[in-house]
């Protein structure tokens, strides 16, 4: 029976959609469902609308009503004409982004999706503009090459870190909420920018625990091209190994102590970890690492200390976010059944360890 529960949240986890997209590398199948419309957003179409309407009207008054101060002024009427193309652009990407990007549950893509949009609208707005603006277009295009190309050499840093930007995109080395390390600074993504991304910053130097320090950390986004990144919540295993470590003497029931602490450890992980490394065991199948490597339930060890005690160590799995909340618990949880067992489990009794 416990067999086929597990198989079934084995399958539960292969079917979510972040695992999916960690395993495929592709655009997941989201679901689906109504958009949300707020009042504002309604407003601002409105809006948008309204004044695409009124440039088209001062465009017509001026090319009709008064040519003769459109043939004096030119640069007039193409600019409201650059200005109508400005509102539509905008007025795009407002309704792309209620009645599309809306639809989208993940909010990492809807976030990813919004900043991509952005992008696109804006350079077609300045292509447009520039078409708007310049008689002679092939002109305007060979300027603008030329001083793309100066720029290219004076901001070298800021365009790969824009590369950069679309490899995080395309690739996923982290997402905005995932927790990493690169470098060496450790925080969660609470931004990815064009140029740079911004972490929440958790340890640090001055806290022992894995608790937000308070600051927040920002790089260019080009390091993810020459910098290892260390991402602790892939979507397909968010979990990572930690450790509890008591010293007890070498006379000390160890069956008992090894009991103890595997038990009240399954008792706080729970089953969680089980089906998440039953999936990575599948991938690991795949691959030439020894997948019995992988334990799927915590595990105690014992070592030789280099004092005169042993260490008792278990090995558990658990979220990076409640790493310190978890390990917190197992200890007061771990102490109170140890210490209720004084002649079987003996803990140093002084300062000498």
């Amino acid at each position: 029976m416990k067999t086929d529960e597990l198989e079934k949240k084995v399958e539960e986890v292969k079917q979510d959609a972040d695992v999916q997209r960690a395993l495929q590398q592709a655009t997941l199948a989201q679901k689906i469902s109504g958009p949300v419309t707020r009042a504002r957003d309604k407003f601002l179409i409105g809006t948008h609308l309204f004044l695409l309407i009124a440039l088209g009207a001062l465009y017509r008054l001026l090319e009709y009503r008064f040519p003769e101060f459109a043939q004096k002024y030119p640069l007039l009427q193409k600019l409201v004409l650059a200005l109508a193309v400005v509102v539509v652009c905008l007025m795009v990407l407002r309704v792309m982004d209620v009645y599309f990007v809306g639809r989208i549950q993940n909010a990492v893509y809807q976030y990813n999706l919004r900043r991509v949009a952005r992008l696109i609208t804006w350079l077609v707005i300045a292509f447009f503009v520039l078409t708007i603006l310049f008689q002679n277009w092939y002109t305007a295009v060979v300027s603008f090459g030329l001083i793309s190309l100066i720029l290219g050499f004076a901001l070298q840093t800021p365009i790969t870190s824009f590369i950069g930007w679309v490899y995080i995109l395309v690739r996923e080395p982290y997402r905005v909420g995932d927790r990493i390390k690169i470098g060496s600074v450790t925080g969660d993504v609470i931004d990815v920018n064009y140029l740079d991304t911004t972490l929440w910053e958790f340890g640090g130097d001055f806290l022992s625990t894995e608790h937000p320090s308070g600051r927040i950390i920002k790089f260019p986004n080009s390091n993810v091209l020459n910098t290892p990144v260390y991402n602790y919540t892939w979507p397909l295993f968010p979990y990572i190994w930690n450790e509890i470590k008591f010293h007890v003497a070498y006379n000390s029931d160890l069956e008992f102590v090894a009991a103890t602490m595997t038990e009240v450890a399954e008792q706080e992980v729970g089953e969680a970890m089980m089906k998440q490394v039953q999936v990575f065991r599948e991938i690991l199948a795949q691959t030439p690492v020894n997948q019995l490597e992988v334990q799927e339930r915590p595990v105690v060890m014992f070592r030789v200390s280099e004092n005169t005690w042993l260490e008792a160590i278990v090995r558990y799995l658990v979220h990076p976010k409640d790493a310190g909340q978890v390990k917190s618990r197992l200890i007061r949880e771990l102490l109170a059944k140890l210490n209720a067992e004084p002649d079987r489990v003996m803990f140093p009794k002084s300062s000498v360890r």
